[in-house]
């Protein structure tokens, strides 16, 4: 369910075991390109596919009525707009969230929104993990994913259908942790991109990463108290990687800001979705209820809402780390 690179990533390692699958792309004309040209038309070009094992359709309610797993995949601010077409019931579904954000307005993470207003149960529900670039997967790099569901069987078996001598797989049962996680690393990647517009070296760059996921297991045992290793790869390794990456686009985005782009203009010039944009606001508003400590994000949030100067306001952080 989603059109973009992330949803081709995993289009190709399903298709790596399964015999085919249903594909729902908001646009036909997308759709007929794809059909056309044997790719993606608009994102990880050099993937090839065999659209016979391909059933695409526009029609939302189509695509889930032929199929017993639903992976979304599209941006978090769209995700209530696509839903608003399904009339089909979800919740007898299997649901996979590979969606690195939360659902604007509601502020909650995708799991809890399925489950809220879908009625679907929480051991029907996974979330699905890096540390993982799109990019990577199209190039066949070694890559290592987390499936996390209550239901470990579950998520065993898609963890299976998932790997392949490039793509290695691990269980987890930190739904919630795992999801807040991967909406934090996208900020903390914002602001990395922002020191390095502001040509603030590596040093500083390992101690904003340190702080960074002090700052997540603060946030993670408050709202979602477990027992867990935030030094694990689904966490940790997601952070680094989205951190650091090249290939990272909410890096891209932030590096952008620190050197003088206003937030409207890098959004134009970059024509993808840096989840870590709406994710501050989000986490912002969450973390109104829990008090936690981050100056990170906070730090994040006046740069990007509250317009205030980049350089003031990474200066004032940078007092604060140790």
């Amino acid at each position: 369910m989603g059109g973009g690179s992330w949803a081709t990533a995993i289009a190709k390692m399903v298709l790596g075991q399964a015999e085919s699958i249903n594909w729902y792309m908001r646009r036909d004309d997308r759709i007929a390109d794809f059909k056309r040209l044997g790719h993606n038309p608009a994102y990880l070009t050099g993937v090839k596919f065999d659209i016979r094992r391909i059933g695409f359709s526009s029609n939302i309610n189509d695509v889930v009525k032929a199929s017993d797993t639903l992976i979304f995949v599209t941006p978090s601010p769209y995700l209530k707009a696509h839903l608003k077409k399904l009339k089909t019931k979800i919740k007898d579904k299997f649901i996979i969230t590979a969606i690195k954000g939360i659902v604007p307005d509601d502020n909650l993470i995708v799991s809890d929104y399925f489950t809220k207003e879908y009625a679907v149960p929480t051991e029907n529900i996974a979330v699905l993990a890096g540390p993982c670039h799109a990019e990577e997967v199209a190039l066949e790099r070694l890559s290592y994913l987390t499936v996390a569901c209550p239901d470990t069987e579950k998520a065993d078996v898609f963890a299976h259908l998932l790997g392949n001598t490039y793509i290695k797989t691990s269980v987890s049962n930190d739904v919630a942790g795992i999801e807040y996680s991967s909406v934090l690393k996208n900020v903390y990647a914002i602001a990395a991109g922002i020191c390095s517009g502001l040509k603030y070296g590596d040093n500083f760059q390992a101690v904003l990463m340190s702080n960074a996921v002090q700052e997540m297991e603060r946030f993670l045992q408050t709202v979602h108290p477990l027992h867990r290793n935030v030094q694990e790869s689904a966490y940790l390794g997601d952070l680094l990687v989205t951190g650091y990456s090249n290939f990272s686009r909410n890096r891209t985005f932030g590096t952008m800001i620190g050197k003088g782009y206003s937030v409207k203009s890098a959004q134009i010039e970059m024509e993808m979705i840096a989840e870590g944009y709406y994710g501050t606001k989000c986490i912002k508003e969450i973390n109104r209820h829990y008090h936690v400590n981050m100056p990170i994000a906070d730090a994040m949030y006046n740069i990007l809402y509250e317009r205030i100067a980049p350089a003031i306001e990474i200066k004032l952080l940078t007092d604060s780390f140790r």
